[in-house]
């Protein structure tokens, strides 16, 4: 993304974001702030996970900024987000990879449309979402929020998937390995994952 565009799209993001509570098959029963709805009974609400590809099947992995107020300082899956009360998830997705990555992407899929979870309690926050999950193919290259982002790393999907099963200190989120045991052997994420056939 260009200078100005990159600028543009972070100073958009709402000071105070609303997020949209939802029963347990995902139907929209009323909405809340954001901030104040995270704390150790968080209400079940609407929210997504992504995971992006580059077009060689590298993951994009990032690693939490400190300042987050759920999961500080942890590597997870490439953009989380809540959509927008009306909000599509596309443009849900297409907003937070704006701006917390800098980037765009294209061909985003559902993977796991229907995924819900609640975490344990992390420094006294439960997070309690109806999550889908979708995948992504990266269309530029990163340039993270300090804000939102800490640090990031493109890394074979094999790697991330073996670091994080194996993690046992929280150096990775609760819902990014709790996704990972659906997401692993999914023949989306294979697909995304895998690199291009060479031209014959």
């Amino acid at each position: 993304m260009h200078d100005r565009e990159l600028a543009e799209a972070r100073a958009a993001q709402p000071q105070e974001e609303l997020v949209v509570l939802v029963d347990e098959r995902g139907e929209p029963v009323g909405t809340a702030e954001k901030w104040s709805s995270h704390h150790a009974d968080t209400p079940l609400h609407l929210a997504f996970s992504c995971y992006v590809f580059d077009a060689a099947g590298s993951f994009l992995a990032t690693r939490r900024a400190l300042t987050k107020k759920v999961w500080p300082g942890v590597w997870t899956n490439s953009v989380c987000g809540h959509p927008a009360p009306g909000e599509s998830f596309a443009d849900a997705i297409a907003r937070r990879v704006r701006y917390e990555l800098g980037m765009t992407v294209r061909d985003v899929e559902v993977v796991l449309p229907d995924h819900c979870y609640r975490a344990p309690p992390f420094h006294g926050i439960v997070e309690h979402e109806f999550c889908p999950v979708f995948a992504a193919r990266g269309a530029s290259s990163p340039d993270p929020n300090p804000v939102e982002v800490d640090d990031c790393a493109w890394m074979r999907w094999e790697d991330f998937a073996r670091r994080a099963s194996e993690d046992a200190r929280d150096a990775y989120s609760w819902w990014c390995k709790n996704q990972l045991r659906e997401l692993s052997g999914h023949p989306v994420i294979k697909r995304y994952a895998r690199p291009p056939r060479p031209a014959s």
